[in-house]
């Protein structure tokens, strides 16, 4: 089940150095979020906090409180691998497992939570793949290296692996700017398919996708080199890309700066 996400005061620090400041928004469930902004303004930091990835850097924090569900994830007694099973994570490149088979990718989440019957990971992958819509590309090819797909069909690969364990929440960052613009579209019809499951957020640099994807958009944004990244503004998609409040967001997504 889709989970809701609200972020209350949220700083993220690398060391002493403070990478976000103070960011609060609320993300509903089976919705889509693109946060866009400048690069270095903290999108990615954000996203990586809310599945606890952030603090996997030596001297990492945060500050604040991030719920899913109205459950702090980082409160003392939270489960930091329930929580990255919860919310999966789809990366900027397309990372399949080099060594592994197209099932053994589609498989591995699973693998490694302990899942050893034959025939419940044979379901499962067949069921994630044909999620990722890929099933029908590969379906006759699973013990070929998924390495050796194309750069669009490893991404789907590894949006099939991520949402194999059945998470909640999945979490994009960048997911198609390694990709071409057929590549991209299908990843952008697959994000609207995943949507009836899944509460899905994306970092883009893309501002043409934040538009055609997303219910919801937040602009992010630094003062100047060496300051916090903040959220200028969030709100309805629409309304970011037709009638912002904030000049900023305006002259940001109309390519006045960034």
């Amino acid at each position: 089940m889709a989970k809701r996400i609200e972020a209350s005061n949220v700083s993220s620090y690398y060391g002493s150095f403070k990478a976000i400041d103070s960011i609060s928004m609320t993300v509903e469930p089976k919705t889509i979020t693109a946060l866009i902004g400048p690069s270095g303004c903290g999108k990615s930091t954000f996203l990586r906090s809310i599945n606890r990835m952030h603090e996997v850097l030596p001297n990492a924090r945060i500050e604040g409180r991030l719920t899913i569900d109205d459950q702090n994830i980082y409160d003392p007694d939270v489960d930091v691998t329930a929580v990255r099973r919860m919310i999966g994570m789809v990366f900027q490149r397309p990372n399949p497992f080099p060594t592994m088979s197209i099932y053994e990718n589609a498989v591995a989440g699973l693998k490694l939570n302990g899942v050893k019957k034959k025939s419940l990971l044979d379901d499962a992958a067949e069921k994630s793949l044909r999620s990722a819509n890929l099933w029908d590309e590969v379906k006759d090819r699973l013990n070929r290296p998924g390495a050796g797909l194309s750069g669009g069909q490893q991404q789907r690969l590894c949006i099939a692996r991520t949402i194999a364990v059945q998470p909640q929440v999945v979490l994009m960052d960048e997911p198609c700017s390694a990709l071409d613009p057929i590549s991209t579209l299908a990843i952008e019809d697959l994000m609207f398919k995943l949507k009836d499951q899944f509460t899905i957020i994306i970092v883009t640099h893309n501002m043409q996708q934040a538009a055609r994807v997303s219910d919801k958009t937040g602009f992010f944004s630094i003062d100047k080199t060496g300051e916090p990244g903040r959220l200028i503004e969030y709100a309805d998609t629409q309304k970011i890309f037709s009638n912002p409040t904030e000049k900023k967001t305006e002259d940001y997504i109309t390519g006045r700066f960034g």
